[in-house]
């Protein structure tokens, strides 16, 4: 189980690298050599060992920068004491891509909904817009809101902090309740507050405003410090603060001593 597991985290750590390529060509020679060894091919069995023997200082040298950001990888984990992006910052910086874009949006007056799905699934949703599966960032909501292009008509769905897809459709709520001065996109933004526990952004193509739902609720016209300290309740786990396993350890071990 631990070999198969080190082999997993290595396939991760080359996956998507010219890593993958070089794995492919090892494959093929340990087929080779076991057919030739099968078949007792001596002369060929010799030649596939010398190029074995040679070829882990040719990898070394050929994908030293691959090896070297693997290992500064490896060093940047917990378990050494480095330091690995946790849920808390990834969820600091979903949150500054965001203001980032609706920033940009609302000065400009460039309507947009998006919506961030929480415990409840929005497959119904998801399966109505244009995939992306995007990484989020500041700089792609403002491109897929410019009015005039293929992709602004719509909501943006964001699931696991991934754009999901964009120009999905919602349903529209029927509430009186809701202002007559909103629009389609406030609509839709209670509509799937109403069906769902996710939570909707929008921004007023008329007046640039921010508003807010979730569960019904309607936050209008908030302010950039009310958006965000919204964003980062509701989105921001607490930063867990422990001691390291060693630090653990150590203490163990100098109460352990203490006491003899």
């Amino acid at each position: 189980m631990i070999i198969w597991y080190l082999v997993y985290r290595l396939i991760m750590l080359i996956r998507g690298t010219k890593a993958v390529q070089l794995a492919k060509g090892i494959v093929f020679i340990f087929i080779v050599r076991i057919v030739a060894g099968f078949l007792h091919l001596n002369a060929l069995t010799y030649i596939v060992d010398q190029i074995v023997s040679w070829a882990v200082v040719g990898i070394i040298v050929i994908f030293q920068p691959e090896i070297r950001r693997g290992l500064e990888r490896i060093g940047r984990t917990p378990l050494f004491g480095g330091r690995e992006e946790n849920a808390h910052d990834q969820s600091v910086k979903f949150i500054k891509e965001l203001d980032k874009a609706i920033q940009y949006m609302s000065k400009r007056r460039i309507g947009a909904l998006i919506t961030i799905q929480q415990e409840t699934g929005l497959d119904d949703y998801i399966e109505t817009g244009i995939k992306l599966d995007a990484d989020v960032s500041g700089e792609l909501l403002i491109n897929i809101f410019i009015p005039n292009t293929p992709l602004h008509d719509g909501a943006v769905i964001i699931n696991n902090d991934r754009i999901a897809v964009a120009a999905a459709y919602l349903p529209l709520s029927d509430s009186t309740m809701i202002p007559k001065r909103l629009g389609t996109r406030h609509r839709a933004a209670v509509g799937i507050s109403e069906v769902t526990d996710a939570i909707t952004i929008v921004v007023s193509e008329e007046t640039g405003g921010v508003t807010i739902t979730r569960n019904g609720r309607l936050l209008l016209d908030m302010t950039r410090e009310e958006y965000m300290k919204y964003l980062t309740a509701e989105l921001v786990p607490k930063k867990e603060k422990g001691t390291k396993w060693y630090q653990k350890l150590f203490n163990k071990i100098w109460k352990w001593g203490a006491g003899r």
